[in-house]
């Protein structure tokens, strides 16, 4: 019971916190500024800690990442010209180049691993900033809509998947890697998400607040491939848990694990999110 309150506690505010901070853009890239730096640095240290002969360089892998996110920021809302990125190519260069004179036990494993927490973490939380910063042809605006709905649309899936799969659970989805899950539950948990999807565009229809401008089905789409590619992202981080031997990616957040355990379905979702929205701008 006490284990209960502290997670309904702890979900509570990371939902509010999430929620509020796409109301504003400086929120926003703040809060996930800190989200993406706590992210790899969670990451890089469970890393050194459990995956024997490698060792990465904590500190430049977690100021790179955050460095890249605040650049994207700027980038993507006009507010700093493509040289932004040059420190953070610099940054790279500099972790291959060290790992020849470090003469560590496994420098090509301490390579994987850097570049990988870039990729993995990075790079996915720094797409965020395509969702909410959208060209008009005439300037930038902030759009809390889509990025807010890519984490929505992932908490409803959870939610109906936990439900559907507890209820109707026979038929194993990935037994291998996440035992619990069960394709009955994805199955359901896709189809409300779907279903909150089409309810979205019709409020902001209603309200005229539709500013991405897409259809029902348009939105349904966008919810689905939000659900395959998080299902994804969760499984995954669930690998990548196996392969280090460990439960959870940490205790920072009370009842919940780390930060990964917390944004694992997002890491796939976002860039997927960005994919499937400038792919319908080419038809």
């Amino acid at each position: 019971m006490k284990n209960f309150i502290i997670r309904t506690i702890t979900a509570v505010f990371f939902v509010a916190a999430i929620v509020t901070c796409f109301l504003n853009p400086r929120a926003m890239v703040f809060l996930f500024a800190l989200v993406t730096g706590m992210t790899i640095w969670e990451f890089t240290g469970l890393v050194n800690e459990h995956q024997p002969s490698t060792t990465v360089n904590r500190m430049i892998s977690t100021v790179a990442g955050v460095y890249f996110f605040l650049a994207m920021a700027g980038y993507n809302s006009g507010l700093t010209p493509a040289t932004v990125f040059i420190p953070y190519l610099v940054s790279i260069i500099y972790l291959m180049i060290a790992e020849l004179y470090l003469k560590q036990e496994n420098p090509i494993n301490d390579w994987a691993y850097t570049m990988f927490s870039q990729m993995y973490i990075a790079l996915p939380f720094s797409l965020l900033n395509v969702l909410a910063f959208r060209s008009t042809g005439i300037d930038i605006q902030y759009t809390y809509l889509v990025p807010l709905s890519v984490f929505v649309f992932l908490w409803i899936n959870d939610t109906g998947a936990y439900i559907c799969g507890s209820l109707l659970g026979k038929h194993k989805l990935f037994p291998r890697i996440s035992p619990g899950k069960s394709w009955e539950g994805s199955i359901g948990g896709g189809l409300l998400v779907m279903a909150v999807a089409v309810l979205v565009w019709y409020l902001t229809e209603k309200y005229d607040v539709n500013d991405i401008q897409l259809n029902a089905l348009e939105w349904a789409g966008l919810g689905l491939v939000i659900v395959i590619f998080g299902t994804w992202g969760d499984l995954t981080e669930s690998l990548f848990k196996r392969t280090l031997g460990i439960k959870d990616s940490g205790h920072i957040l009370p009842g919940h694990g780390g930060m990964l355990d917390r944004f694992d379905s997002s890491l796939m979702a976002i860039p997927a999110a960005v994919v499937y929205l400038y792919t319908l701008t080419l038809f």
